[in-house]
């Protein structure tokens, strides 16, 4: 598969959120304001990159040749838990104003699915690092196009007249399904699958 595929694959038709359903709970809790789902994609961009690049050389030059593929699970936890606190101590660092309107999503990155599932998806997928770094790119503006979508629809819905049964959490559901539609719709556009 060529470049192109792989990122428009993983960053449209295969979307890491409303295709393979990973990384749902910062992306239902952060994307209430546009400026924090903004943050927390610049900040699972940062980890997922960084996570994949290490994470594929841990497999590709240690777990791999000495026969540990049992532990590829715990090390590459391990990997993005440690990303995680090198992003958190940036962010109070430089940008405390981020750092501060994430909250607790911040250590969300940490149990984010869509990284751990990322560099699952690059080691099944046998991908080179050059492939696996176009495929993280792709899945992170993926998981960018799809919170600050999201965001975006929500801020706008808390200015509409909305029933009151359907204000807050109904109406999100009924939002990202209705947006996980529409990019099964590239699917059949394309002629790419999962």
């Amino acid at each position: 598969m060529s470049l192109f595929l792989i990122f428009l694959s993983s960053f449209l038709v295969n979307n890491i959120i409303l295709m393979r359903f990973l990384g749902l709970c910062p992306w239902l809790g952060v994307s209430k304001k546009l400026s924090s789902a903004l943050g927390m994609s610049g900040g699972v961009l940062f980890v997922m990159l960084i996570a994949s690049w290490f994470t594929w050389a841990i497999y590709k030059f240690v777990l791999l040749p000495f026969d540990l593929i049992f532990l590829r699970t715990a090390a590459f936890i391990l990997v993005i838990a440690s990303l995680v606190q090198i992003v958190e101590m940036i962010f109070r660092k430089f940008i405390p104003a981020l750092y501060s309107s994430l909250g607790i999503y911040l250590p969300l990155i940490t149990t984010n699915c869509a990284i751990l599932g990322t560099t699952f998806l690059i080691v099944d997928n046998d991908y080179s690092f050059v492939k696996g770094t176009v495929f993280t790119i792709g899945t992170a503006l993926g998981f960018a196009l799809a919170i600050i979508l999201f965001s975006s629809i929500r801020e706008r819905l808390e200015l509409s007249e909305i029933p009151d049964a359907l204000k807050g959490t109904p109406i999100a559901f009924i939002t990202a399904s209705l947006m996980s539609l529409a990019f099964l719709g590239f699917m059949g556009f394309l002629g790419l699958s999962i």
